[in-house]
């Protein structure tokens, strides 16, 4: 699997979080960043395009992936923003605390094999007046398609990087200590199993 993960899984999972409907999701939260910003899962860096640079000092780039880092190489080169590579899993994030002052989490909360520690980082390196804003595919609403989940589930995983169609995104976002002070939610076009979007933004819960 290691020529899967490194070759070959890079350029489908660009294909796929390229699509333009992703793509439209996307562009409702990336604008939304400000200041110093950690892009959890930079990936290809298709969120790159998408940053106000206006309002975006510089971002750090968190990425583990050799093939996806060079799969971005051609995004960077036509960003306008600074970015800087971490290469270390989001359960290790190189940064102090209190650092960020905005955490960018697009496609990437479920793949995260310890997103309970990968949470836990991200709140700790976020500023106390900082953000969270997220667009995450996850479980359904309805019953019938949670069941198709559950049962797809494993193949999907399996071929899709660790990707896990039903997690119950704004439940892992709130048990980690952040408020959820936007959320939308709605399918997209497509296969129900893995359409179905949570986006908006999350803040530090008051102490």
């Amino acid at each position: 699997m290691k020529l899967y993960d490194e070759y070959v899984l890079p350029h489908l999972i660009n294909c796929a979080c390229g699509l333009r409907e992703i793509d439209s999701q996307r562009a409702k939260v990336v604008p939304l960043a400000q200041g110093k910003v950690l892009e959890i899962g930079m990936g290809s860096g298709l969120n790159l395009k998408h940053y106000d640079v206006n309002k975006v000092e510089m971002v750090w780039g968190l990425e583990p992936s050799s093939g996806m880092r060079r799969k971005a190489q051609a995004n960077l080169a036509q960003s306008k923003v600074s970015v800087k590579w971490l290469d270390l899993p989001s359960e290790s994030i190189p940064l102090a605390d209190n650092s960020v002052d905005t955490i960018v989490l697009t496609y990437t909360l479920c793949t995260i094999a310890d997103y309970e520690t990968a949470l836990s980082e991200m709140k700790r390196v976020l500023k106390g007046d900082g953000k969270l804003i997220f667009s995450e595919h996850g479980e359904a609403p309805d019953v019938d398609i949670q069941k198709w989940q559950r049962r797809v589930n494993p193949i999907w995983k399996r071929l899709a990087g660790g990707c896990n169609l039903n997690r119950k995104i704004p439940s892992l976002i709130s048990s980690a200590g952040f408020l959820i002070s936007e959320l939308n939610q709605c399918y997209l076009k497509g296969p129900k199993v893995a359409t179905y979007q949570y986006f908006g933004v999350a803040v530090h819960k008051p102490v």
